[in-house]
């Protein structure tokens, strides 16, 4: 008998399917349970605050969506969308000259290729940038306090950022929503430990506004955090994201500053002619005794009761001890607020962004939704009647810088 070598024929073996390259693991997030509940809350009450400044400016004989895409700064930023930075100044009744430099760069660029993309007016553009970026930064804080407290008190710390007094300044043509949006992501990539994105999304918060050197501050501090408690024996991401983190903002300041002829000082003369520096409070003290003295507009004790609660919820921030990032960020905000010069009208906007002050109220608001959900039910409910109405008269109605 001859055999042969030869291999018998069997049965074929299942074919694999072809191996798909794995998405980097940013975008392969998945959305924790209840999202979608916290995100339509916030929605819901800002599109209730949107249709109250409608509804106002309709009340006031005045075109009803103006008042949206150009307040205030809102001009400004449409004007370097259009023509780009060096096109506009303003002579202030007192002499001084005030440019746009003052105002950062990305969320002009983002309106600029917006519109190149798609058709649309740079206004349109600017709102839907503001929008969008709105349910991106509410979806940010949700994951934030969904990882550190649970799904209800993430839901109560997006529902209580909608609601506050001048939320109605993240879905008008501001730089709020772009920056809390990449605020809160950069802050959640430091929680999960992925520090080159922590560092890439700090930097580019450094390029939406002013403000947003407080994100690199707080991921530099949480990576000296990680320095110090594993003595200097950490990856590299911690290290590049920590160098990464300000350039953004460092970049700008040195390209206005070599724009204006002096390299390190002309952004911060830029910004002085608009009345923005640092003065350790002289500015604030001088507001309140003006305040005291001689009363004033609805929006400036408001202002000033926004400043005061917000100190006392960071007192309340640090007695809760979440992350060290968290506190850093906000406590750079409060710090600027109080210790900066400018108009004191738009310093709950400054606040704005800080959504880790929120957190001991969330928690709060949490326990009693699990007590007497009642009242927890009234006491969001006449906060969110409160910021439509007040959004619409700071948006509307009010001549004081927002």
């Amino acid at each position: 008998m001859i055999t042969s070598s030869a291999p018998r024929p069997g049965a074929a073996a299942p074919a694999r399917p072809p191996r798909r390259r794995a998405l980097p693991r940013i975008v392969r997030h998945r959305a924790p349970h209840g999202a979608l509940l916290a995100l339509a809350l916030f929605a819901a009450v800002r599109a209730a605050g949107i249709a109250a400044v409608i509804a106002t400016n309709a009340l006031a004989d005045r075109p009803l969506v103006r008042s949206l895409a150009h307040s205030w700064d809102s001009r400004w930023y449409l004007n370097i969308a259009a023509h780009g930075y060096g096109r506009l100044i303003w002579i202030t009744p007192t002499g001084g000259v005030q440019s746009d430099w003052a105002f950062f760069p990305l969320y002009p660029a983002l309106v600029r290729a917006t519109t190149l993309v798609l058709p649309l007016t740079l206004a349109a553009a600017a709102m839907l940038i503001a929008w969008t970026a709105a349910a991106v930064a509410a979806y940010g804080v949700y994951l934030i306090g969904h990882r550190l407290y649970g799904r209800a008190t993430a839901t109560a710390l997006v529902a209580l950022w909608a609601v506050l007094p001048h939320a109605v300044e993240l879905t008008i043509a501001y730089t709020e929503s772009l920056f809390a949006a990449l605020a809160a992501w950069s802050l959640y990539s430091v929680l999960r430990g992925r520090w080159v994105w922590a560092g890439s999304l700090a930097l580019a918060a450094g390029l939406a506004r002013p403000t947003g050197f407080a994100v690199a501050v707080a991921v530099i501090a949480a990576a000296a955090q990680q320095l110090w408690l594993r003595r200097g024996q950490v990856a590299p991401g911690v290290w590049a994201g920590a160098v990464i983190a300000p350039l953004g903002w460092l970049g700008y300041v040195l390209w206005v500053g070599r724009c204006t002829g002096d390299l390190t000082g002309g952004y911060f003369a830029v910004q002085g002619a608009w009345g923005s520096r640092v003065d350790f409070g002289a500015g604030a003290a001088r507001f309140v005794r003006a305040l005291l003295a001689h009363g004033g507009q609805v929006i400036y004790p408001v202002a000033l009761a926004i400043v005061l609660v917000g100190l006392l919820l960071f007192a309340l921030l640090c007695l809760e001890r979440p992350p060290w990032a968290l506190v850093v960020f906000a406590g750079v905000l409060v710090l600027l607020v109080i210790f900066g010069s400018g108009s004191f009208s738009s310093k709950p906007r400054f606040l704005l962004p800080a959504f880790p002050l929120l957190i001991p109220a969330a928690v709060a608001l949490t326990r009693t939704w699990r007590t007497r959900p009642a009242a927890a039910l009234l006491v969001g409910g006449a906060l969110a009647v409160v910021s439509v109405l007040y959004g619409a008269y700071v948006t509307v109605l009010v001549h004081s810088p927002l």
